[in-house]
């Protein structure tokens, strides 16, 4: 059984790791760079080990020397969190070369679900439905265009190997698809270290909605509901929900049954995602599975009452699912937004530097996971996010509303955030009717709504700054006057006297 755990990561996710082990009585190990030397998951682990600079290359990507600290620390397996190493096969297969349970699915499983064009053929055999483009890679531009009349324009031209929205390029005609194709074939060699490039159709005004998956060495396999992830910029999550406004349980059931599927066809171990594009005639289409643990999973966890960080753990124990899929039912609603320290209007530019202080909301149905600290640092070597808050409610207003008050309880200083953002985004009647899909920043020109939000709310404050000046004033003038009348009153005391 395992009774040390090394974690791979950094930041919130390493913390939201550090708590399960501490809830199951088992040892964490954490593995900082010198950038994180007094960062808050370091200080929260049982022990802590050097890994090098800064640059993740020299230190969470590094698999050698984080194998080294997990033989070292006496540690029985690793935990990846998400990003970094987390969908690397062959760290995946170096742990379980030195004998370190990998809390994640195989490497080759893993190799699997990160080719798509492996992935998609896989889908096919297993009847999952895939979005329409190229049967595998197209190495020439020539191919290319044949296969965009063939399905017709627009078509994004994507990476093999990319995620997380990149090695992704949209064209909507012959002359921009030649110049897109080297440019292509280029990102995604500087960015995976291969060029490989599949053209796909590109579906407009999609939803992004994908389910949550789990299964056990003995073949037990079952889906945790879904969880919407339409509002995005960049191809790039920014809120996310459970359960989604056009998910009902009939719908529910056959996706989830599609996702199943394609968890079994990969060979699948563990928790994951089976991520789908919906189009507005109700139509689902496979895109990915991504290979661990997701950003967003707490809101499956308000809505499921499972510790998925435990499930993982159990799973990598040996141990089966202790619940059928009869047994899950929704519960209630919830909601995630990303606290990314990121500027919006230089085109969600990172901002980074010491935060000097800051206010975390709480109450009933408010969860948030965060590394952030008075005093602490948002280093420029790492992704933007600082932390998630997540609101769950006995319905989506419920959770709505509580997220509302939560932003506005959310302050930070010291660097930009997308807070302003969001409170523009959740009081639309688009997001509260739940029209949503991945264009929704653009389609209802959202950044335009935020200025006129910010002008608003700057024009409020400096009505009150002045209403304040006013009563400020006044109350000198009463005092003064007070101060006068009394002095009067005082001599002509003194002068009957």
């Amino acid at each position: 059984m395992i009774k040390k755990i090394l974690i791979a990561n950094r930041g919130e996710i390493a913390i939201r790791v550090i708590k399960t082990c501490n809830a199951l009585g088992i040892k964490s190990v954490a593995i900082y760079s010198d950038e994180d030397v007094n960062s808050k998951h370091v200080k929260m682990a049982s022990e802590s080990y050097h890994i090098g600079p800064p640059s993740p290359a020299q230190s969470y990507l590094n698999m050698e020397k984080i194998v080294e600290a997990a033989v070292n620390s006496g540690s029985d397996a690793i935990h990846p969190g998400y990003g970094f190493l987390s969908e690397n096969a062959d760290f995946a297969d170096l742990c379980e070369k030195n004998k370190l349970n990998f809390i994640g699915p195989s490497g080759k499983s893993m190799r699997l679900c990160g080719d798509k064009m492996l992935c998609k053929a896989a889908m096919a055999a297993a009847k999952v439905p895939t979005v329409p483009g190229s049967p595998g890679i197209v190495e020439e531009v020539e191919k290319a265009l044949d296969i965009a009349h063939t399905i017709g324009y627009p078509v994004l031209l994507k990476s093999v190997f990319g995620g997380g929205g990149r090695g992704i390029r949209l064209v909507h005609n012959e002359k921009e698809l030649k110049q897109a194709f080297d440019l292509a074939s280029g990102e995604s060699k500087a960015a995976f270290g291969k060029s490989a490039l599949f053209v796909e159709k590109f579906l407009p005004k999609i939803r992004h909605i994908e389910l949550q998956l789990a299964r056990d060495k003995h073949g037990n396999t079952v889906h945790i509901f879904e969880r919407e992830c339409s509002i995005q910029r960049r191809h790039k999550k920014l809120i996310e929900m459970s359960p989604s406004p056009v998910v009902d349980q009939k719908t529910r059931d056959e996706i989830g049954q599609l996702a199943v599927n394609a968890a079994i066809a990969v060979d699948y171990l563990n928790a994951g995602t089976a991520e789908f594009l919906r189009l507005d005639d109700g139509t689902f289409y496979f895109i990915e599975i991504n290979a661990r643990l997701q950003v967003e999973h707490p809101v499956t966890e308000l809505v499921s009452g499972l510790d998925l960080v435990k499930l993982q753990i159990d799973i990598a124990n040996g141990k089966e699912i202790p619940f059928k899929q009869k047994d899950l039912k929704v519960n209630g609603c919830a909601i995630e937004c990303r606290i990314n320290a990121e500027d919006t209007f230089l085109d969600f530019a990172p901002s980074t530097g010491r935060i000097y202080d800051v206010n975390i909301p709480s109450g009933p149905g408010v969860r948030v996971d965060t590394y952030l600290y008075p005093g602490c640092s948002v280093s420029p070597y790492y992704d933007s996010l600082m932390a998630k808050l997540i609101t769950w409610g006995q319905n989506f207003e419920e959770a709505r509303q509580r997220m509302q008050i939560s932003l506005s309880d959310f302050y930070i200083e010291g660097v930009e955030t997308a807070i302003p953002l969001y409170k523009t985004i959740l009081d639309t009647k688009e997001f509260i009717s739940g029209d949503l899909s991945t264009d929704f920043l653009e389609r209802f020109k959202i950044l335009d709504r935020l200025r006129d939000d910010l002008k608003k709310e700057a024009s409020t404050k400096s009505e009150a700054a002045l209403a304040a000046t006013l009563i400020h004033s006044e109350f000198l003038k009463n005092k003064v006057r007070t101060h006068k009348e009394h002095n009067v009153r005082w001599k002509a005391q003194l002068d009957k006297n």
